[in-house]
């Protein structure tokens, strides 16, 4: 692994450890807490919290299983099962943590129940965005080195490292439904009315949906197959024609492969009526092996000279 996509994986397994310890402490005490309350909308953040320490388990997976070897099945390796896994993350994001809170909210608000004990629920939510904005910062910590001054929208749009963007979707999700659990139920507690923890729960599930899709928008686009981000892929076009042994560049094509990617050249060749078969091989085996040592994570390289 080249030490580029070596420190992509290490840094988004750092942010998933960061998400998985501060869900797991959280949903303990949402558990403890809407037992303790009553609250429709702490026990719509518990499940939330559970699912997400699910989905850090299973990112983890995907990061494992995507390093396993090369076979005659597959030739290119499990580089793209983080893709898979990321799918199956945003689907429990939008069915355990959003469906689920929208469901319950529906139930609090045809049978309201009252709160008890209030002052619990709004601690332990209080603690939690602490916990939240911890983890939160951690991932934001992670993508900065690989994003630089790049906005963050811009950055979710435009890569590949699914499981990161998996990671900090549900942190920025987590963060806005504590933020409205904790308004439900400081105003439930305030005005005696349990129509606003009822409130508070659908709130929060709509949020969990909205960005669960978004994540699901971004990672189904990877399974279908992406390019590398246009920087890159425009770096590996300039770096291509800057080749002495290179004429003219016809075509360039990437593709995103998990932590790797791969590169296919159509290209004219200099000299290319006067050389030997022989020559035109070296020629292109030394531009193969230039590109990989200047993008180490260009794992496949296929280079086809041609005249058109």
């Amino acid at each position: 692994m080249s030490h580029g996509a070596e420190d992509a994986s290490h840094g988004s397994i750092r942010a998933i450890f960061y998400a998985l310890g501060a869900n797991f402490g959280i949903a303990v005490a949402k558990y403890f807490a809407a037992f303790w309350t009553g609250s429709g909308s702490m026990l719509a953040e518990a499940i939330h919290s559970t699912a997400d320490c699910a989905n850090q388990l299973l990112l983890l997976l995907g990061l494992k299983e995507a390093k396993r070897p090369e076979s005659a099945d597959h030739p290119l390796g499990h580089h793209r099962v983080t893709y898979f896994w990321s799918m199956v993350v945003a689907l429990l994001l939008f069915f355990m943590g959003g469906a689920f809170s929208v469901y319950e909210g529906v139930e609090r608000l045809l049978h309201p129940q009252p709160l008890a004990n209030g002052g619990i629920a709004m601690a332990v939510l209080a603690v939690a965005v602490v916990l939240e904005a911890f983890s939160l910062a951690g991932a934001m910590r992670e993508i900065r080195k690989t994003a630089g001054a790049m906005p963050f929208l811009k950055w979710f749009r435009e890569t590949r490292q699914s499981e990161l963007m998996v990671v900090a979707g549900e942190d920025i999700a987590a963060l806005a439904g504590l933020a409205l659990a904790l308004v439900a139920v400081s105003l439930s507690v305030l005005t005696g009315n349990p129509m606003w923890d009822a409130l508070g729960t659908l709130a929060v599930g709509v949020v969990l949906m909205v960005i669960a899709v978004a994540v699901m928008i971004e990672v189904k686009s990877l399974i279908v197959g992406e390019s590398v981000g246009p920087q890159q892929r425009a770096a590996i076009e300039a770096f291509v024609a800057a080749q002495p042994e290179v004429e003219q560049v016809l075509n360039v094509i990437t593709l995103a492969w998990g932590d790797k990617m791969v590169i296919a050249v159509k290209a004219r060749m200099t000299g290319m009526e006067r050389i030997t078969g022989i020559e035109m091989i070296r020629n292109i085996n030394a531009v193969e092996a230039r590109m990989q040592e200047r993008f180490p994570e260009a794992r496949w390289v296929f280079f086809e000279p041609d005249e058109r």
